[in-house]
């Protein structure tokens, strides 16, 4: 067996797959081939894999590393991604230039103008790793990590034959941070989740057969609790139902939060555990990484290793596909194909999937809530047509997503659009070639 990592220097991704994966016999003399284009980052991840090794006292398991991906590639069973195109310098502009307009960006890695030009960037090197996928390993299975989640897997469906879903850990992550908050054993609750990444919704929340909505609701009366996730806990008092990613992710998604610094103020400084929705939050904690990135690796190869299974999927769905065949359900991101009849056919969503020797197959969710569906349509649309732009070079395309993105156009005009994103475009130019 072999499973290989492209853009292998991600740590945590990297780290708790080979820990995962060795604790399911079929693997226990797996090849962990690794792979990425920064030399330092790759002997430093090898040396932590060769310890879990150790640790997980699997000797015929090897691991193996190389800077060529069609290397890495060649005769792969698995394929993991967390590779993206570009530096933080690059991304950075992404940032910074929307700024000067009026629009304030906490991550800009998934969604509004910072999200759509990353994909740009990403979209046609994720393109270029599926046809080498379909050349060196056509049936291998391709689970990526790398955001935009939506629009990376979208185009990647749409546009060759290679089995890729997208894997985020928000699903099973908001659900553990609920179970805590409600004090309730994680397994017990029964759940499904669906729309689009990082803007999914728990429609059926319960424990026992009983919704567990209504003591959410008493419990967000308390600021001890409320205070954990403002923008989520807002949104859910408002919209009724519980979404999946952090505060500072959905405070840029939409058009409530940071439009104006009074909102900023009381919805994204302050109070939330993990991010709060500071302005270039995301990117200042990797400007940080890259400035120090020997105490980085350092951090991550002292920290213990544990020989029980994280709560990530990837490992669950390899042993499925490739190990015992055990079946596994997770919440995946595929082409929609009637799976949410009110999202679009074409759009790339996230509901329950089935992982099992037979493939990846898709469930029918079901309606979203009508209000709800308004929301996510804009943003399956939108991801549509970036998809779109990526593949047929379309600047137009590009303006016409932007224009439509929620927090963008709660700020900026339709003519200071057009002129951020060309200045985005001119600093994008090495990656994106000439839009027309």
């Amino acid at each position: 067996m072999k499973i290989s990592f492209i853009g292998a220097g991600s740590v945590q991704f990297t780290k708790s797959c080979v820990r995962d994966l060795l604790t399911y016999p079929a693997f226990s003399e797996c090849e962990f081939a690794l792979m990425d284009t920064n030399t330092y980052n790759l002997d430093r991840i090898s040396e932590i894999c060769e310890n879990i090794l150790k640790v997980m006292n699997c000797p015929k398991a090897k691991i193996t590393k190389t800077t060529d991906r069609t290397e890495v590639l060649k005769g792969a069973d698995g394929v993991l991604c967390t590779v993206f195109n570009g530096d933080v310098d690059i991304w950075r502009h992404e940032i910074e230039i929307p700024a000067k307009y009026g629009v304030d960006i906490n991550v800009g890695d998934t969604r509004n103008v910072a999200g759509i030009f990353r994909a740009l960037r990403n979209i046609p090197l994720m393109l270029e790793i599926c046809r080498d996928i379909e050349k060196y390993c056509p049936n291998a299975v391709f689970l990526n990590y790398t955001n935009p989640m939506s629009m990376l897997c979208g185009a990647m469906q749409k546009n060759s034959s290679v089995e890729v879903t997208g894997l985020c850990h928000s699903v099973q992550g908001t659900v553990k941070m609920l179970a805590e908050w409600l004090k309730i054993p994680k397994n017990e609750i029964v759940y499904k989740c669906m729309g689009v990444n990082h803007q999914a919704f728990y429609t059926i929340l319960e424990h026992n057969g009983e919704s567990l909505y209504p003591k959410l609701r008493e419990l967000l009366k308390t600021p001890e609790y409320y205070n954990k996730e403002i923008v989520r806990n807002e949104m859910f008092l408002k919209l009724g139902y519980y979404v999946t990613e952090s505060s500072g992710h959905n405070s840029e998604y939409n058009q409530w939060f940071r439009k104006r610094p009074d909102l900023l103020e009381k919805y994204c400084t302050h109070g939330t555990d993990w991010n709060p929705g500071l302005h270039a939050f995301s990117l200042n904690l990797r400007l940080e990484r890259k400035n120090d990135i020997e105490k980085y690796y350092n951090e991550a190869a002292a920290q213990t290793i544990s020989t029980e299974k994280s709560d990530e999927y990837a490992a669950d769905i390899f042993n499925a596909r490739l190990g015992d065949g055990k079946p596994f359900i997770f919440n995946g991101n595929v082409l929609n194909h009637g799976s949410i009849p009110n999202l679009p056919y074409d759009a790339c969503v996230e509901v329950p999937v089935v992982a099992d020797r037979m493939g990846i197959k898709t469930t029918i969710a079901g309606e979203l809530p009508a209000h709800l569906a308004i929301l996510v349509n804009t943003t399956a649309r939108i991801e549509n047509l970036v998809e779109e732009a990526a593949v047929t070079k379309s600047k137009e395309m590009v303006y016409q997503a932007v224009f439509n993105d929620p927090l963008t156009s709660a700020v900026c005009s339709l003519d200071e659009i057009v002129k951020m994103c060309d200045e985005i475009f001119e600093k994008n130019v090495h990656y994106l070639g000439d839009y027309k």
